[in-house]
């Protein structure tokens, strides 16, 4: 099953991707769809129509929680010259961050070292605390895209990374939630910058893996439908480079996850 949320003119509408189009389910998003204890039923049913993909909005628009999860594929843990961590490394993003999956990227003008990090999210569906990993596969509604696009500059200012990381408007997520059994575990993910392929790996090569990160954050905090967990980027990013490299005014930026989608995002400096 996928599910997508989409822009009308009287707000959100939460849609089911179908081969020949979108069954409009209401108004609302995918979230607040998640919080029906009733929603596998309620996207099984309509009539397809077509609907045009730029109105395609963050699939989560409003997410009570985005924590993120940073050095979780070893290709990216080595190329940043680190050790494999014994625990997760947890941050946060605001829904602020937030851009839809065919939304123009405008480059901050206040940093010069904006990076792409193409990342596999996971998106809760019902409401989790002290999950063990039974309990956090259970949780688990599905699946997305994200571009986790980094401010490098601001992220190393301190030895925390918040303030590069969730700078408004610049987090691509989309096009569509899928459900866990449309996702392979060894699904391909990758990133383009105008057809130049920067990232690719597997999501097997994930050090924590979905269940380990809903089990580990709920030991935290509770988990409620329609939070999002942001698994972390594969090698290849921009900053660990030699020289480094950045996104760029007039580029293009395609974030893919085999077995979900692609998020394209046109790279342009703020005017």
């Amino acid at each position: 099953m996928k599910l997508a949320t989409v822009r009308a003119d009287d707000g959100f509408h939460v849609v089911a991707v179908k081969p020949d189009g979108y069954v409009d389910l209401g108004h609302g998003d995918v979230g607040s769809l998640l919080a029906r204890p009733d929603w596998q039923s309620l996207a099984a049913d309509g009539e397809p129509r077509q609907i045009d993909h730029t109105r395609l909005a963050p699939v989560i628009p409003n997410p009570g929680k985005i924590i993120c999860v940073g050095l979780n594929y070893r290709t990216h843990i080595t190329e940043m010259g680190r050790d494999l961590p014994e625990h997760p490394t947890l941050f946060a993003k605001y829904p602020e961050a937030l851009i839809g999956p065919h939304e123009t990227l405008t480059l901050p003008p206040e940093s010069d070292a904006v990076d792409w990090e193409a990342e596999l999210a996971v998106v809760v569906g019902r409401r989790v605390r002290r999950a063990d990993r039974a309990a956090a596969e259970a949780a688990i509604a599905g699946y997305t895209v994200m571009n986790d696009v980094t401010l490098r500059d601001w992220q190393f200012r301190t030895r925390e990374w918040l303030q590069g990381k969730t700078w408004e408007a610049t987090t691509p997520l989309g096009p569509y939630l899928v459900t866990p059994d449309e996702l392979s575990p060894d699904a391909v993910i990758s990133c383009t910058i105008d057809d130049e392929v920067v990232q690719k790996s597997t999501i097997a090569d994930l050090l924590f893996d979905a269940a380990d990160l809903v089990s580990y954050i709920s030991s935290i905090l509770t988990l409620n439908p329609g939070d999002v967990i942001a698994t972390g980027t594969t090698g290849g990013v921009g900053h660990a480079r030699k020289p480094p490299r950045y996104l760029r005014d007039g580029q293009t930026m395609v974030t893919r996850v085999e077995g979900i989608g692609e998020m394209i995002t046109p790279v342009r400096r703020a005017l």
